[in-house]
């Protein structure tokens, strides 16, 4: 299925690419989710004439992701939590929990921009994690987990 994209996605393309992508991909992720309209002649012609409406809006949302990165860089979230004798965390720190840190801190992200490369922390120590808070811009945190 050919599809319009209506904002930059990762490893597929820029704002007003016309891709080829697989049926259920498309109507199963970028159209509900926006990201993609059906390549027919009317929303072409549609996607046209908001062309800089649409990339005015992209520009904003990724001006407003730098400004949170500049907030994020370098920050340092601590987290207590249960930990038997030899360091291993009864339980794990997810994405989740770094959200909510992060929210206490005053700092808004989303649960789905943490990326966690290992998955779930289980160990106690000092890890460095990503933030992809826009398809350009990544920031690093140091996430802190200490015994309770």
């Amino acid at each position: 299925m050919q599809v319009i994209l209506m904002e930059k996605v990762v490893n597929l393309g820029s704002l007003g690419d016309i891709v080829k992508v697989k049926d259920g991909y498309a109507r199963n992720f970028l159209i509900p989710q926006g990201k993609a309209k059906r390549a027919t002649e009317e929303n072409k012609k549609v996607f046209e004439t908001r062309r800089a409406e649409l990339e005015k809006a992209q520009a904003d949302k990724l001006a407003g992701a730098q400004a949170i990165a500049a907030k994020l860089e370098g920050l340092t979230v601590a987290l207590a939590r249960k930990a038997g004798v030899d360091g291993r965390l009864f339980g794990s720190v997810g994405n989740a929990d770094i959200a909510e840190a992060l929210v206490a801190q005053g700092i808004e992200v989303e649960k789905s921009a943490i990326r966690l490369p290992l998955g779930p922390m289980k160990q106690i120590g000092e890890n460095q994690i990503e933030v992809a808070l826009h398809s350009d811009v990544v920031a690093t945190i140091t996430v802190v987990i200490a015994a309770e």
